[in-house]
């Protein structure tokens, strides 16, 4: 089966990266939390995805990622991710 590959469009990604780019401003340039090491700027999209996937509630599955994937019962905190995190 082959597949067909598309090509990608800028506005395409554009729209996929902009909520990212918005919550996560390590992603832009004009901030003093600018990541110039490699680990520093995994450890901060690891915990934005873990933040985005477990505690944020999603306006159109009113509830998070996670619940809705049947991961977590419930919403997990702040204090949660810390904790995991150690």
């Amino acid at each position: 089966m082959a597949y067909i590959l598309r090509p990608l469009l800028v506005d395409t990604m554009e729209f996929t990266m902009f909520p990212i780019r918005m919550h996560c401003r390590r992603l832009t340039r004009l901030t003093n939390g600018f990541s110039k090491k490699l680990e520093n700027f995994q450890a901060a999209m690891d915990l934005y995805f873990c933040f985005y996937n477990f505690v944020r509630f999603h306006r159109t599955l009113k509830m998070t990622p996670a619940m809705s994937a049947g991961v977590v019962n419930g919403p997990l905190t702040d204090q949660n991710l810390v904790e995991m995190a150690s």
